[in-house]
């Protein structure tokens, strides 16, 4: 559909300054006509959503050879004052190369969003400098074909579990080889309440052949975990031994670790000792699985996973 700057006015009723955000994007629509715009609800970090106007396409960058990089830019409500958000949109065929300027979930750090200030900055001034520094540093890289056949598949998975869909006992394999009958196999590391909370949905929604929940606290088994040994689930296995997890899809870390922590970084250095432990065996025994970091807050944890992972392959 062509690009209309009245059709979009009529979209942007609650945009603060309005007339600014279509004379902007229209010039972005002039330089960059392979973009696509739409108003989308954005989820923030804290839970909150807002409709917000959106668009992706590609930006060309030379790296040697010439790419064409996926990205969508999401435009808030009291924009030119504050700068868009903006993230890479890799293909199923693409990985992320974390960097200076791209973390782990796709999201781009510029210098130019951090100085953001109207009317000196402009979305064409952003790519443009979005183009130069992904010059310097390509954010993307290709997969194999079995990599990203692989990905596109656990990715699948993922969403048909949050969308929850109860008929998933699909018998496609991953890495080709299926061990003990089980193709949906479900990890939760933590027998916390949240963890008990995990295993009871996944089996509520008939979504694993298996789930394994790990128990990693010292002695006999407490509480939740007691009750589910109580009750004997089918298909449900409760351990203290990594092993158990072997071959995975998914993972799930509810676990958290409070220690004598005195103050928020006491409690996220607690949970980095933590998870050092816990992520090399994880990877050891399902090198495959997509990995959920379930405990609050999961940002920083999710980064310390990262961390440790890294580690591991170093």
């Amino acid at each position: 559909m062509a690009f209309s700057a009245e059709a979009l006015r009529k979209q942007l009723g609650k945009y603060k300054f309005r007339d600014l955000t279509v004379e902007e994007v229209t010039a972005v629509s002039r330089a960059h006509p392979n973009f696509s715009f739409s108003m989308n609800t954005y989820t923030f970090k804290d839970g909150s959503q807002k409709d917000l106007l959106n668009f992706s396409g590609t930006v060309p960058v030379k790296y040697g050879n010439s790419y064409n990089i996926p990205i969508r830019l999401w435009i808030l409500d009291s924009h030119p004052f504050a700068p868009p958000i903006c993230f890479l949109k890799p293909t199923a065929n693409m990985g992320i190369s974390v960097g200076k300027h791209v973390d782990a979930h796709g999201r781009i750090y510029l210098p130019y969003l951090q100085n953001w200030s109207h009317p000196k900055s402009t979305l064409i001034g952003l790519i443009k400098e979005m183009i130069a520094k992904f010059e310097e540093e390509l954010p993307l890289y290709s997969l194999s074909s079995s990599d990203a056949d692989r990905q596109s598949e656990l990715l699948s998975y993922i969403a048909r579990i949050t969308e929850g869909e109860t008929d998933i006992k699909s018998r496609s394999k991953i890495g080709g080889v299926r061990n003990g009958g089980c193709f949906n196999k479900v990890t939760v590391v933590g027998a916390g309440d949240l963890g008990i909370a995990c295993v009871l949905a996944v089996v509520a929604k008939g979504i694993a052949d298996k789930v394994v929940l790990l128990d990693l606290s010292e002695g006999a088994a407490k509480g939740g975990a007691m009750d589910l040994e109580i009750f004997a689930l089918p298909n449900v296995e409760i351990s203290k031994d990594f092993s158990a997890s072997t071959d995975s899809k998914v993972v799930v870390l509810t676990v958290n670790s409070l220690g004598n922590a005195q103050t928020y970084l006491d409690v996220i250095q607690s949970n980095v000792d933590l998870f050092r432990g816990i992520i090399p065996a994880i990877s050891h025994y399902s090198q495959n699985s997509v990995l959920l970091v379930a405990s609050q807050p999961a940002l920083s944890r999710t980064q310390c996973f990262f961390n440790c992972y890294q580690d591991k392959r170093k």
